[in-house]
């Protein structure tokens, strides 16, 4: 996107082309301005389109530019934090209400895929979140726990059990989500623009908001040749926000993520390595994450930023880590790789905020885009309909947090993830 090849890589290569969402010339009216397309907002432009309101969508770049775009494509239920640290977090109601919205979301996912028949490769395998030591073990049998007495369909695999799973490693077990599966996280947002668009919404890309103000009873979004006049406002633009609350976007800490994928593999390696087709993820610190796509490119990623002296660190751990897990994949070669920035909240929760009257929004994903912003979209969209009170929302309303020493910290996580990447395999 943008002629930047490290933008999007592989999903921008195989992604079918966007709908075509021009910028915005001249004052519109509408009763709902919702700013950002990805997931969140392109599902409440969808549902609010679907109950007959003027919605428009305003996006700074192009559809599923943020971290919609560029994500690894694991659809996968709740949250990076355990259940029941989730509910103990929350308390009630919201606590097991959110767990039960989150443990529905890939299903919701899908549902969707498949009512509008949206081309973006689903696999609905499951996913794998794979054991690294005992550590690692303790992690995914607390999690197994946790969500199984919540009737969740999800099982833990032994170590042979997850070897055969993955067709390499030397995970000592792996959690097996039967919920879960892969998409082309790209091709789904592009899926979800076509819709909000068949569905009556308008769509305006190229078109960054630049102010918000209170006219009366409504509220202007201004852009650099038009604006949008409306009575509610939908802030949907999580760690990719800048205007005009560039508090929400504050109240993160942005962790780079990045993916190399290689070219297609050939039959016998396709069939040797991830036969199954689940995604998979470690319980490393710093985590990794492995999958097919559908022409057969292994996409692996971690966290860190494909930059300067980072790209060539990054790189090279991939091939040591790939050349242990699968050794044969033999001599490999990238097609091509891509990073983008996952927002982390304090406390590891997503977040709904009233920013102001009739202006709300819902971020902090943490890593979890594709479930989450697909149902919270929804659930933002009955907010402002009115068929959803405040008490019955899945999250309090709490204010915006100030994060100190953000930046800082940024530049420790970056600095971590390269010193990790280098040493790591090597010892």
């Amino acid at each position: 996107m943008q002629g930047n090849r490290k933008s999007h890589g592989l999903w921008e290569l195989t992604a079918p082309a966007p709908p075509y969402t021009g910028p915005l010339v001249g004052d519109l009216q509408a009763d709902v301005v919702v700013i950002g397309g990805g997931y969140t907002g392109l599902s409440a432009a969808i549902h609010l389109a679907k109950a007959g309101v003027r919605a428009i969508l305003l996006e700074a770049s192009e559809i599923g530019f943020g971290g919609s775009g560029r994500n690894v494509g694991l659809v996968n239920a709740g949250m990076w934090v355990t259940p029941d640290t989730l509910s103990g977090a929350l308390g009630p109601p919201f606590g097991e209400r959110l767990i039960e919205l989150l443990g529905g979301g890939p299903q919701e996912v899908f549902e969707l895929i498949e009512r509008y028949g949206i081309d973006c490769e689903v696999e609905r395998a499951g996913t794998l979140h794979c054991a690294v030591g005992h550590r690692g073990l303790e992690e995914v049998q607390i999690r197994a726990e946790q969500w199984q007495k919540r009737g969740a369909p999800v099982v833990v695999l032994n170590a042979e059990e997850t070897r055969r799973k993955i067709g390499g490693g030397s995970y000592t077990a792996a959690l097996l989500d039967k919920r879960a599966g892969t998409i082309q996280p790209l091709a789904y947002a592009r899926g979800l623009a076509r819709i909000a668009l068949a569905a009556g919404a308008r769509i305006f890309a190229q078109t960054e908001v630049l102010t918000v103000r209170d006219v009366g009873v409504r509220w202007r979004a201004g852009t650099a040749m038009g604006s949008v006049c409306a009575e509610w406002v939908i802030v949907a633009t999580d760690a990719y926000g800048k205007k005009p609350w560039p508090q929400v976007q504050g109240e993160q800490i942005h962790l780079p993520y990045f993916n190399l994928a290689t070219r297609p593999l050939p039959d016998h390696l396709r069939t040797s390595i991830l036969p199954e087709r689940q995604g998979a993820w470690t319980t490393s610190e710093v985590l990794s994450s492995f999958r097919f796509d559908r022409s057969g490119r292994l996409v692996f990623g971690s966290v860190g930023a494909l930059e300067g002296i980072g790209a060539l660190v990054h790189r090279a751990w991939v091939i040591r880590s790939l050349r242990r897990l699968f050794p044969q994949l033999g001599d490999l070669e990238f097609e091509t790789g891509w990073f983008g920035m996952i927002g982390m909240t304090s406390d590891h929760l997503p977040r709904f905020h009233k920013l102001d009257r009739n202006v709300v929004s819902f971020g902090g994903y943490n890593g979890r885009g594709i479930a989450p912003g697909t149902v919270f979209g929804g659930v933002l969209a009955s907010y402002v309909l009115g068929h959803l009170a405040e008490k019955d929302l899945p999250l309090p309303v709490t204010p915006v947090e100030h994060r100190r020493f953000r930046a800082a910290r940024e530049v420790l996580y970056r600095a971590g993830s390269q010193l990790v990447h280098f040493t790591e395999a090597r010892l």
